[in-house]
């Protein structure tokens, strides 16, 4: 890189990270969270305002495969994350009616999206209709764990029956979803010449569920009570990028390999450790990387040439997306005789899409299954169904007591995903 690149790469990450923080602190001042207000900051730095004159002078077009790399190592450490806080004890402790929930928010809008992309196919189709339809489907499915978490947790709700439910339901949404994706990658032939690899996904898996798995568990007993020492962060690190690197080389995306090495990380006697990655990756996490992403995704987001064909794509994209949700999660909360009100509120927790639908967008960019301008209303439907869920909340439950609020934390980020029933 010559002093020119790399001085306009500092500067532009400095406008970027203070950007971010400006707008995600005022989306929270407005009740939302802040991924609203940092979605919002790559957006703004794209293409769609002044024809992309901020984002050429901030990020000349030689720096943006470093931005990328970054985005892509961000994207990587939300992923280990979620995967670390994801824990089967929120399923067992919400008893039957997550399970009824969260295939029933699933299977309706993943139909409901099939059906969509046949309309969609005309105007924004790509050469394999199949995967098109999937991948339409599985946008329309997903449910964002670590949004939907920190919603809770500012409202004082992590520990209340709904909460609990919201977050198992959310939990079981967020595997549902990323395994209809790796299988949707890798039925598309995304791996290229190279699809024979897609096979070795298997073995893949079942190592790290039952050799990986039971080796860190053995060690972390032995080593109990177990510190996040340099050592110890820079093991996970390696196997956190090792991993990635393996799903991205077999053929699938290298978020699932993120996600998997944190998910097989034990949970026992592993609380403070678990705390400390979350603080020292998450901060850096969000400070830096992941709004290094959200200007990455904000680079390919163009709505300046908006019409009315595409805003009626959009009514439809967003009626799908919020009916689908909704009536799929309510029918069945309500099957399950948990009250209208507290049914309707669960329903729209199951609509927050936030960074992970912006991830699995992304995925679909990349692999071609999105074109770009769907793929802008796209990410226009995860910032409206992200923001409509605090209002919605609270015109059916109310505001929350002051003594039912949490103690002011520091602000991880939006894509920190935030422990059951503690503070991030």
């Amino acid at each position: 890189m010559t002093t020119h690149q790399t001085t306009s790469l500092l500067v532009g990450l400095a406008v970027l990270v203070l950007l971010a923080r400006l707008l995600g602190a005022l989306a929270r001042r407005l009740g939302q969270p802040a991924v609203i207000g940092e979605v919002l900051a790559g957006i703004a730095l794209g293409p769609t305002l002044f024809h992309g004159a901020v984002s050429d002078a901030l990020f000349p077009g030689s720096t943006r495969p470093l931005l990328s790399a970054l985005a892509a190592v961000g994207v990587a450490v939300f992923m280990f994350i979620v995967g670390l806080e994801w824990d089967t004890g929120l399923i067992r402790g919400s008893g039957g009616i997550a399970p009824a929930v969260s295939v029933s928010s699933i299977v309706l809008p993943f139909g409901l999206g099939a059906a969509l992309a046949l309309v969609l196919m005309d105007r924004h189709g790509t050469d394999d209709r199949t995967a098109f339809m999937l991948f339409i489907g599985i946008a329309m499915s997903i449910t964002a764990f670590p949004v939907l978490a920190r919603i809770l947790t500012d409202r004082g709700m992590t520990r209340t029956p709904l909460g609990v439910v919201a977050l198992a339901c959310a939990s079981i949404d967020d595997v549902l979803a990323w395994s209809l994706l790796a299988g949707v990658v890798a039925l598309s032939g995304a791996a290229g010449p190279d699809q024979w690899r897609i096979l070795l996904a298997v073995p893949y898996l079942l190592g790290m569920l039952f050799v990986v798995r039971p080796l860190l568990r053995r060690w972390a007993d032995r080593q109990a009570p177990l510190r996040l020492t340099p050592a110890v962060f820079a093991g996970l690190l390696v196997g956190l990028l090792l991993s990635a690197a393996a799903t991205e080389w077999v053929g699938l995306h290298y978020i699932f390999g993120a996600f998997l090495l944190g998910a097989v990380l034990p949970r026992s006697g592993t609380g403070p450790l678990r705390r400390e990655v979350h603080d020292r990756l998450g901060h850096m996490s969000s400070t830096l990387l992941l709004p290094v992403f959200f200007l990455v995704a904000g680079l390919q987001v163009d709505l300046s040439g908006l019409d009315a064909g595409g805003l009626g794509d959009l009514a439809l994209i967003l009626l799908v997306a919020v009916g689908g949700k909704f009536l799929g999660a309510f029918a069945a909360a309500r099957a399950n005789r948990m009250p209208v009100r507290q049914s309707a509120a669960l329903a729209t927790l199951m609509n927050t899409r936030g960074l992970t639908e912006l991830i699995v967008l992304n995925v679909g960019l990349q692999l071609g299954f999105l074109r770009q301008g769907l793929y802008s209303l796209m990410v226009v439907m995860a910032v409206v169904t992200t923001a409509m869920a605090g209002p919605l909340l609270t015109w059916l439950l109310g505001r929350p007591a002051p003594d039912d609020l949490p103690d002011p934390v520091p602000d991880v980020g939006a894509g920190a995903a935030v422990s059951p029933g503690e503070k991030p």
